[in-house]
């Protein structure tokens, strides 16, 4: 079994910035890619980032040029620096392992952008 947890979130004020980690534990067999989603209240999940095994990225266009995910494989941990924050950002952040032996999610993380 693969265990995820988020940390980073919190309350910043527009314009501001946050970064999440995701630590990643248990058996990770052959990774295809790491992602983070988010889900804001009454909206549905969505793709925010995402990191292929080969180092390809895709992002959602709302954050493009102001999020950025990353990866240290030495300490299975994935991040997602988020620079620029708007109100719209808000939402609860989900940490995501695609793996040839299965597809993992965190708890979330909240993240607030308000003033």
């Amino acid at each position: 079994q693969v265990q995820l947890v988020e940390s980073g979130g919190g309350l910043v004020q527009p314009g501001g910035s946050l970064r999440l980690s995701c630590a990643a534990s248990g058996s990770i067999f052959s990774l295809y890619a790491m992602a983070w989603y988010r889900q804001a209240p009454g909206k549905q999940n969505e793709l925010v980032a995402r990191e292929w095994s080969e180092g390809t990225t895709n992002y959602a266009d709302s954050v493009k040029g102001r999020f950025t995910i990353s990866r240290d494989n030495e300490k299975n941990m994935v991040y997602l620096q988020m620079n620029r924050l708007k109100p719209e950002d808000t939402a609860v952040y989900y940490c995501n392992v695609y793996a040839s032996n299965g597809n993992f999610w965190g708890q979330g993380t909240q993240v607030t952008v308000s003033s």
